[in-house]
């Protein structure tokens, strides 16, 4: 009766994590380049009594093994690519592809985002929202009059009374080699780790790398859909496991009235 209790105190507590996770995913669908996560199950070690293949009176095949539960071994955050939204903002872009967006930290670190809403600073830097700045830097002179970003990154300005426009700078990006190891740290960033390899960095369209498209920002990949029908999974099985909580509680309650 024990085990019952503790194995299914492992299996609410699994998919309270499972209900964690499809509520943030669902908190964050009109957030611009968010990607999505899913819960990762693993079972526990198995209480073997006999193992398959040992002999159990005449004999048994298939072993004598009780499973001890159910955990969290992860969360998978899902790279696909979202759909995109026209903007018609100058400094609005997205990916259309693999890829992500440099940035620098306040305190020099690298980090990395697919969020494109950029925006420029006092000093004519085009920056994130939460202002910091893209990289390689890209300065936009004060007298720019329009900003053109090129499929391959290219930033083009007409200035003054010019006509003609000249390259500011080129926006390029980073792909690492597993990006689901990228440590998310929020504010849309992410960061290198060991699991995810070192930033392969490159022009927009080379080596498998998307293009750019202006104008534009990349939606969510979340769909409310398929979070809802994952949202009302993760509430069944979390009742049925407090239900085999209380029957098993019940069944230790009939032994201990036993007379």
């Amino acid at each position: 009766m024990m085990k019952a209790l503790s194995t299914a105190a492992s299996g609410m507590d699994a998919q309270q994590t499972r209900l964690d996770v499809t509520s943030n995913n669902i908190a964050n669908v009109s957030t611009t380049g968010f990607k999505k996560s899913r819960a990762e199950f693993q079972d526990l070690l198995y209480q073997t009594v006999t193992s398959p293949g040992q002999p159990l009176n005449a004999g048994s095949p298939s072993g004598l093994q009780v499973g001890m539960g159910t955990r969290v071994v992860g969360t998978q955050r899902l790279h696909t690519v979202g759909s995109q939204q026209t903007t018609s903002r100058p400094l609005d872009v997205a990916i259309g592809g693999d890829g992500f967006f440099s940035v620098t930290l306040p305190n020099g670190d690298k980090a990395y985002t697919r969020a494109g809403d950029f925006q420029k600073n006092a000093d004519g830097h085009i920056v994130t929202a939460d202002g910091n700045l893209l990289e390689p830097e890209i300065t936009l002179a004060p007298d720019a009059r329009s900003v053109t970003i090129q499929p391959d990154g290219a930033v083009m300005v007409v200035t003054g009374n010019s006509t003609a426009a000249t390259e500011a700078g080129k926006i390029q990006l980073a792909t690492f080699a597993n990006p689901a190891g990228l440590d998310a740290i929020g504010k849309n960033l992410y960061r290198e780790t060991s699991a995810s390899g070192a930033p392969i960095t490159g022009n927009p369209g080379e080596n498998g790398m998307g293009m750019l498209t202006q104008g534009a920002l990349e939606a969510s990949n979340v769909s409310i859909v398929e979070e809802m029908v994952d949202l009302i999974s993760g509430q069944r099985a979390y009742e049925v496991s407090s239900r085999v909580i209380k029957a098993a509680d019940e069944m230790l309650s009939e032994t201990a009235n036993l007379k």
